[in-house]
């Protein structure tokens, strides 16, 4: 009998341990990608990044990256978009978008291009200065056959950097993996 009741205590205070650790224990996902304190944060304003690449410019290429920049914060935070002075600031430019020659096939001529894009990003958070990012540069780069014209790929190509870019400036601002 008083082994029964050992048992008995043992266990309730066995069940009170555990049931203190679950109730103390709390995990949180983010499904948003994000880890934004959302108490704190609130806005954040993009400047314009302009295309400042020296060797080589495509036009709609500016507004494709603004607008996917733009597009990425808008659909995976709560932030309010202010013209000026959020509590998250982007800004930067396009400083590279180039081909290059990959291989050389045995006729010498070229067999394989690769297409470049970098840019250089600001980033300021203005409810935490240390998070914040001077000048990083972010790269993306595609190889296309050589035999096709830039032209026929470029749009796709940009897109594929561009996306691959935002992602990456994304994760370096607020996704803080």
């Amino acid at each position: 009998m008083d082994l029964n009741k050992k048992y008995s205590r043992l266990s309730k205070y066995f069940l009170a341990v555990c049931l203190c650790i679950l109730t103390a224990c709390t995990v949180s996902y983010k499904f948003n990608g994000s880890s934004i304190n959302y108490d704190k944060v609130k806005t954040i304003s993009f400047q314009n990044f302009p295309n400042r690449s020296a060797a080589f410019v495509w036009g709609p290429m500016e507004s494709m990256f603004n607008t996917a920049l733009q597009d990425k914060y808008m659909q995976q935070t709560r932030l309010k978009q202010v013209r000026q002075g959020g509590d998250l600031e982007l800004s930067g430019e396009i400083t590279n978008y180039d081909a290059y020659n990959k291989g050389v096939g045995s006729d010498g001529y070229s067999t394989m291009a690769e297409l470049r894009m970098t840019v250089n990003v600001r980033f300021v958070n203005n409810t935490n200065h240390a998070e914040d990012i001077s000048d990083q540069q972010f790269t993306a780069s595609r190889e296309y056959n050589a035999s096709q014209q830039l032209s026929s790929v470029q749009e796709e190509l940009v897109q594929q950097m561009i996306d691959e870019i935002v992602e990456q400036i994304f994760n370096a601002t607020v996704a803080n993996w």
